[in-house]
């Protein structure tokens, strides 16, 4: 079983960047599909950006796509979530997810194992 710790998110301004990281620990990470879901006050967790267990193929929601990066470091158990160009409208909390049954994974019913959020928060 695999456990997830996202840490990187912050106070930005809007236009800024953050990059967001998701350490793994007592599975084997690169058996695993991961991705980066938000989940805003009031609202769905909502998918953001998904890459493959090993060929590193990448998925992105609309929004994200141009403006965010999701890569992986399988020698490093990490992931992470390069986030450029951002807008208020993104502030959420950034959760990572694995899974081991999918090669991506694009909704949250997908995702075997989550971690526990990091907060990002961009000022107008």
């Amino acid at each position: 079983q695999v456990q997830l710790a996202e840490s990187g998110g912050g106070l930005v301004q809007a236009g800024g960047s953050l990059k967001l990281s998701c350490a793994a620990s007592g599975g084997t990470f690169s058996r695993y599909a991961m991705g980066w879901f938000r989940q805003a006050p009031g609202k769905e967790r909502e998918f953001v950006a998904t890459i493959s267990e090993i060929d590193g193929r990448t998925s992105y929601a609309p929004y994200a796509q141009g403006r965010f990066t999701i890569s992986r470091d399988n020698a490093k158990n990490t992931m992470y979530l390069q986030m450029n160009s951002l807008k208020p409208e993104d502030t959420a909390v950034y959760y990572c997810a694995a899974s081991e049954t999918r090669s991506l994974i694009v909704i949250p019913g997908a995702a075997n194992y989550w971690g526990k959020g990091t907060l990002v928060t961009v000022s107008s």
